[in-house]
């Protein structure tokens, strides 16, 4: 049969059954990388799979996004077969994204020590030195579920069992057997770099980075972020909810209503503190609040906003956009094209002059932005702050420090607002916090904007790349993070996601993107949108809030 290269673009001719990795040879690529996956048809798929009927195929390494998460699981397969092998009966818990690689959380009959690390270390060198073959198979989910009930998989169990799906597929290595979500790697020895490090009382599993491959992503300090993931983990744990499967068995029971009644006043709470803490910083006169996209800091500004009255503060919001430079003073990015999320397109000294004057309490004119001209014009809107009044700002470089450069640091208050994703497929299959962001800012862009799911995932690495600059090396300058993802909102989201993901044609590459999420939808049992109060800041995405945008 005839397949089509489209890394070379050529045509060949071969046999029915062959797997990609079979293929791969055939063809004589050369690779910087080895190839991890590849796009079969507009679908991701392993090497381990067959082909018996013509395709168009792209092979992928490491420096793709579907290609890093092969890696990235793969890494997490050889981790948990050396614990196994170490410490069993043990368990781990393959969790929060942090410091450019992953938190093991992890119980093993003792404290972690350094110790530990370097063993399970060594163990992971050797599975990978012995280039062991990782096994796909397919089996009835009932045979699946005895399996991994005999192993104390309880947390696949539960997922399984909330499926409803006849066959299911795992991997095997050397005789230990887990399950994923997604594609595995073929054989051990294509893992050529990881780290594994003691962090806190677990472990850090560090990955190649995949703008420079030979490199282990850089470890970075990120406490604040790691300690507002712990914080919700512990109260997960006192509502016994850390898996999907756990989600899934709340909706099936018919408590899902509380679920989110709790879950919302947890977050009104937290909110609650935040307003709290400002109000007794007596100097505060600036809160800036930050964070990537589809984070929903528009809604935290608001809900911010009305817990800052309460306590006797007026907010007075200022939007970073009306002090956009004119447009040919904007700075270019590589291909020549204006970069309006640049932190130099906005107008610095103007930010700065007007801040501190109505620090003064001086009166000054705010500018207006005239998008479609591309000029920065007065607005004749002036503004005095009076004593009781607090500016707030919101913007992607509300928290880089150059923005707010000459106002001394006791008038500023730093919030940081992003949707981290807390909750596990099952305790070796964690959810990207970025799926969570992807989904709700798909449903916003089509809702609000006409944009389709198609172009949303076509931008989608172009917004990743300007967070990754202007957003994420700031994170921790925050003096509060605030967490804007729920339990539950990933079963109420699902509903609007998966009909605007089947629009997307299988023809396009962006399908990949798409067909991958709406798997991923798949595990979740969904949650009506009439059970969340127009308050809640999901509305900001789904629509039906009280809030006005």
């Amino acid at each position: 049969m005839r397949i089509i290269c489209q890394n070379n673009q050529q045509a060949y001719d071969v046999p029915m059954g062959c797997s990609l990795q079979e293929v791969y040879q055939q063809t004589g690529l050369k690779m910087d990388y080895e190839p991890i996956i590849a796009r079969v048809n507009n679908k991701v798929e392993g090497m381990h799979f067959r082909l018996y009927k013509p395709k168009t195929i792209e092979f992928l390494d490491v420096t793709s996004a579907s290609g890093q998460r092969t890696y990235t699981r793969t890494l997490f397969f050889v981790l948990c077969k050396a614990m196994h092998d170490l410490y069993n009966p043990c368990t781990v818990s393959i969790d929060i994204p942090v410091s450019n690689g992953y938190y093991v959380d992890m119980n093993i009959g003792h404290p972690v020590t350094i110790e530990d690390a370097g063993r399970i270390r060594r163990r992971m060198q050797e599975i990978i030195d012995a280039a062991m073959p990782i096994k796909r198979y397919e089996t009835t989910t009932e045979e699946a579920i005895r399996m991994f009930e005999e192993g104390g998989s309880y947390s696949k169990v539960k997922l399984l069992k909330s499926l409803g799906s006849l066959y299911t597929t795992y991997y095997d290595l050397d005789g230990y057997k887990d399950y994923y979500y997604g594609a595995l790697l073929t054989n051990t020895r294509q893992i050529y770099l990881f780290g594994l490090e003691k962090y806190f009382d677990g472990l850090l599993l560090r990955i190649p980075s995949r703008e420079h491959p030979a490199e282990l992503g850089e470890m970075s300090h990120q406490d604040k972020m790691f300690g507002i993931f712990k914080e919700h983990h512990e109260w997960q744990d006192i509502v016994r909810l850390r898996t999907i499967g756990d989600l899934n068995e709340v909706v099936k029971l018919g408590y899902s209503s509380m679920l989110i009644q709790v879950s919302e006043a947890l977050q009104e709470k937290k909110i609650a503190q935040i307003a709290d803490e400002i109000a007794k910083r007596k100097g505060v006169k600036l809160v800036l609040i930050a964070g990537p996209s589809s984070s929903g800091k528009t809604t935290t500004c608001k809900r911010l906003s009305v817990q800052l009255a309460v306590n006797g503060i007026k907010p007075v919001g200022i939007s970073l956009d009306d002090y956009f430079l004119d447009r040919e003073k904007s700075p270019r990015d590589e291909k020549g094209d204006y970069d309006f999320e640049h932190l130099h397109a906005l107008n610095l000294p103007l930010i700065n002059e007007q801040f501190t004057a109505l620090f003064r309490g001086e009166e000054v004119e705010l500018p207006c932005y005239d998008f479609p001209t591309g000029r920065s014009m007065k607005s004749g809107r002036k503004l005095r702050l009076g004593p009781k009044d607090i500016l707030v700002v919101e913007g992607i470089h509300a928290l880089n420090p150059e923005l707010t450069a000459q106002i001394p640091e006791e008038q500023k208050f730093r919030v940081y607002a992003s949707a981290l994703t807390t909750i596990l497929l099952d305790n070796h299959n964690y959810i990207p916090t970025t799926d969570n962001r992807l989904l709700r800012r798909i449903i916003r862009d089509y809702k609000y904007r006409g944009v389709s799911a198609q172009e949303t995932i076509r931008r989608w690495p172009s917004v990743r790349n300007g967070e990754n600059k202007w957003i994420f090396p700031y994170q921790e300058n925050a003096n509060q993070m605030f967490n804007t993802a729920m339990l539950f909102e990933l079963a109420v989201i699902k509903r609007q996601a998966e009909p605007l993901l089947e629009q997307v044609p299988e023809s396009c590459q962006e399908y990949a993107e798409a067909y991958r999420l709406r798997k991923f939808l798949k595990y979740i049992n969904p949650i009506p949108e009439d059970q969340i109060p127009p308050t809640s800041l999901l509305r900001e995405f789904l629509g039906g809030s009280s809030f006005k945008y």
